[in-house]
């Protein structure tokens, strides 16, 4: 089976490759492509060397699966022309999220769209977008409340890692903690003992890009436009993973204990909840993880049936790669 991976010198992309070697598929045919400056290029994988292709060269290949992290503008060019070649493409961006008739898929709450949308596609290739890493481990953490109780309302705020910013973020990190003036600057401000709330673009509505990812993305997941979501999205001087105050209003009452077990029990979460001895989750205990930690549950004594959180998780692994290497896992194991 031939895998491409479009964007395989980027950040994520790098991980993907991990991710794949840790999954067991070592052994496939994998194809590495990047921009035209990075063709000729060595990378390894697997204990051997791979060559870095221009993205046309590996379409000609016709790989059964294509795993994008290359941007959106990548995306939107070439997705495409691998569906008509016969690839599913699993596309990281924000390209293809919004539109229609394109699945927005976290595998273990709705991989029957993806499932559905190949089906329906002429030549069993279709295009499956990744949401944003701050969605995912929000509505993976919520998806067993969703389904008990029902969600109105979410509030969220989130504390996002530089990692989500790319490679320019970390050396911008990196040369202030020495005391450098950065070569590039990612932010617009200092991050270093710093922190800001503005992650995207700033829209009309004085919201963020960022931000409207978060109501969008969660109420196509799950496939509910009557969720209200409210979100407020910070920049941290953090590597390892993005944390988030949840707070989310249910149709139905519920007890405490329930929502404890609901959540031990959803795959690939993990409750980590223990305030008697100073256990909660944090981004140094994500870091380099695949799951999604859950803590701080308590009940919002404001407002009947809400309740507050704290999810934290490696936007890197479950906030991207992993994610959508579990995708691909799922239809193979079904096909």
């Amino acid at each position: 089976m031939k895998i491409a991976v479009v964007g395989a010198t980027g950040l994520v992309g790098g991980v993907m490759l991990q991710v794949l070697e840790e999954r067991g598929f070592g052994n496939e045919e994998v194809l590495v492509a990047a921009s035209p400056k990075s063709v000729g290029k060595k990378i390894m994988f697997a204990g051997r060397e791979l060559t870095v292709q221009a993205v046309e060269d590996v379409i000609a290949q016709k790989p059964r699966f294509a795993i994008f992290s290359a941007g959106a503008s990548t995306s939107k060019q070439y997705a495409l022309p691998f569906t008509a070649a016969g690839t599913t493409v699993i596309d990281n961006s924000s390209a293809w999220r919004m539109v229609s008739v394109v699945p927005l898929v976290v595998p273990e709450i709705n991989i029957g769209a993806a499932i559905q949308a190949i089906k329906q596609s002429r030549n069993h290739a279709t295009i499956i977008a990744n949401p944003n890493c701050s969605t995912i481990q929000m509505v993976l953490a919520l998806s067993g409340l969703q389904k008990r109780y029902g969600i109105r309302r979410i509030v969220v705020s989130t504390y996002q890692s530089v990692t989500g910013t790319g490679m320019k973020a970390i050396r911008q990190l990196e040369a202030e903690e020495r005391g450098e003036t950065p070569e590039a600057m990612a932010y617009p401000c200092p991050v270093h003992r710093n922190l800001f709330p503005h992650g995207g673009d700033f829209c009309d509505d004085l919201y963020t890009t960022e931000e409207h990812k978060l109501v969008d993305e969660t109420r196509k997941i799950f496939d509910d436009k009557t969720i209200q979501v409210s979100a407020t999205v910070a920049r941290v001087p953090v590597v390892g993973g993005h944390s988030e105050s949840v707070n989310v209003e249910l149709k139905e009452e519920f007890e405490l204990d329930e929502v404890r077990k609901i959540i031990a029990e959803t795959e690939g979460c993990v409750l980590y909840d223990n305030p008697e001895k100073l256990e909660y989750p944090t981004p140094l205990l994500s870091h380099h993880r695949d799951e999604v930690f859950v803590g701080r549950l308590r009940r919002d004594p404001s407002q009947p049936r809400t309740l507050n959180m704290w999810v934290v998780a490696d936007n890197l692994r479950k906030g991207a790669a992993t994610n959508a290497i579990e995708i691909m896992q799922k239809l193979l194991a079904i096909s």
